[in-house]
């Protein structure tokens, strides 16, 4: 099995897959290696990249293992949820002008405010923050366009955030998911479906959010471009996204 992270992995950050990247993927799929996106993508974002890449049948992990689906149809599999409200209160009393989305699973987000062009997907809705956070969620996303992500990583890890797990991103983005939740914990029930061992996935990402399944599988690569603490954690490391690292490390391992 093979599993993908999306973005920075297999598309770049403006959501462009080069033909060489869609080409290898379904090379190793019809050679009869499971290709499975991992990412912290909501499912729509998912099925982004799997039309990017043809596929019309297949396993999924989405919102960084809080969600795992089949496809197509989308049949929700497994899916775990928490209480965010502790933390989204926590969070927006350090930065009170913060936006908060929360995954409105299989659909898309809802918002107390508007998020940067392009950086969800779905169908979005607003809503106040005690509707936000009033039952339990698979996700969180809290943004804060003008903070640096050291900031947030810094508050994040001051604040505590117990009973979640959180990461990071690039930007002053912060993914709320469940305590324990993780890609490779999603990828632990998509094995369980299709009767792999963790022995014999092949893991390719490049964030934070990325390093559980680097470790969890035989094999880890992080991609060219990734964070120090992240390739640190990673078996090898390939090229870039802009250099097409996938397809190098896909040759290899077919």
């Amino acid at each position: 099995m093979i599993a993908l992270d999306v973005d920075g992995t297999i598309v770049d950050y403006d959501n462009t897959m080069t033909d060489a990247v869609r080409d290898i993927v379904r090379a190793a799929a019809d050679s009869g290696i499971h290709c499975v996106i991992s990412t912290g993508r909501a499912v729509p974002g998912v099925m982004d990249a799997v039309e990017k890449l043809g596929f019309t049948k297949g396993l999924a992990v989405a919102s960084n293992g809080s969600v795992v689906f089949s496809y197509d149809p989308i049949e929700i599999l497994h899916s775990v949820t928490f209480d965010a409200a502790p933390a989204v209160r926590a969070l927006l009393e350090a930065v009170p002008d913060a936006a908060v989305a929360v995954e409105n699973l299989g659909v898309g987000y809802r918002m107390n405010k508007p998020f940067p062009d392009g950086e969800l997907s779905g169908d979005m809705a607003h809503a106040s923050i005690e509707e936000l956070i009033a039952e339990p969620v698979s996700r969180v996303i809290v943004r804060s366009p003008d903070s640096s992500a050291e900031e947030f990583a810094e508050l994040a890890h001051g604040l505590g955030l117990e009973g979640t797990n959180y990461y990071v991103g690039y930007t002053a983005w912060l993914d709320l998911a469940p305590e324990g939740v993780s890609k490779a914990a999603g990828l632990e029930h998509v094995c369980a479906e299709l009767g792999v061992d963790r022995a014999d996935v092949l893991a390719i990402g490049d964030g934070s959010n990325d390093v559980e399944m680097l470790e969890w599988a035989g094999r880890g690569v992080a991609m060219g471009h990734a964070p120090l603490h992240v390739q640190a954690v990673a078996d090898d490391v390939t090229e870039t996204v802009e250099n097409d690292g996938v397809v190098r490390e896909i040759e290899k391992y077919l």
